[in-house]
């Protein structure tokens, strides 16, 4: 279980205000910043490296996530290092902007559902920050993400997963599917855990996760009413290659065991 998950009252009359404030932020950061972003991300700019070997077009994907995050009245207190280079990052899953928070400090091509490629912006966003799409269901899919993470990690490119395979209530973390960490065993990569959580000890969990039978418009129009919180972005130990003796079912033991307890910490 997670500690402190229960959703927090709302004064009902104060949303309203939020939206009258954020709508206008929203507005500007997609309409200005934007395509500033994009155009800092083409060719030749997002080819430069800055200082530290990023490149350009990965440091963008950062400063436009983090702005999105600070438009939800969210602030990023992160805790630990995210380690450099070819490495499968894996986090719990709350929430879509759970992908937000992890892009806003480091880089790595998420393993999502394919819906997400079909949404309107989100999903050519998407596109732009190296997404892999699955297909849920469908073995041969899932074989294709596998073979398109191996070549990534094999050229020094981080990925990132949530290996739950779909968004809880927030209320706990479920099991870890070992498949997908099939891809760091045959590259031989370290595996780092992440601990994502919402609000004071994790006291928004619950509000920033998808209710039952509410689509994602719904909870990015909910979301962007609610109160500003801080989101805990914790970069654990991580799981280096060979560490697990049990192989890939051992990894995914190991990494949930990680996220639980600094969740509950």
């Amino acid at each position: 279980m997670v500690r402190g998950s229960s959703r927090p009252p709302d004064r009902a009359p104060v949303r309203p205000l939020r939206y009258l404030v954020r709508l206008p932020l929203l507005a500007w950061h997609v309409l200005v910043h934007l395509p500033l972003t994009l155009l800092l991300m083409a060719p030749p700019f997002g080819r430069l490296r800055l200082a530290g070997g990023e490149l350009l077009h990965h440091r963008m994907v950062r400063w436009w996530s983090g702005g999105l995050l600070r438009v939800f009245g969210m602030r990023v207190r992160r805790t630990g290092t995210p380690m450099p280079g070819a490495v499968m990052f894996v986090a719990n899953h709350v929430s879509w902007i759970d992908i937000v928070a992890l892009h806003s400090q480091r880089m790595m091509g998420f393993v999502a559902k394919r819906e997400i490629a079909d949404w309107p912006l989100v999903g050519w966003l998407a596109s732009q920050a190296e997404t892999i799409y699955h297909q849920r269901g469908s073995q041969e899919s899932l074989g294709g993400v596998l073979h398109e993470m191996l070549a990534r990690l094999r050229t020094g490119r981080a990925v990132g997963v949530f290996p739950e395979g779909r968004t809880r209530d927030g209320r706990e973390v479920g099991p870890f599917h070992a498949r997908i960490f099939l891809a760091a065993v045959e590259a031989g990569v370290p595996v780092q855990p992440v601990a994502l959580r919402y609000g004071e000890g994790g006291s928004g969990q619950v509000a920033v996760a998808f209710r039952p039978r509410e689509g994602f418009f719904a909870n990015f129009l909910r979301l962007l009413g609610e109160p500003s919180r801080p989101v805990e972005v914790a970069f654990l130990e991580p799981i280096q290659p060979g560490e697990a003796a049990g192989g890939r079912r051992r990894i995914a033991e190991a990494a949930r065991e990680r996220i639980v307890a600094a969740m509950t910490a």
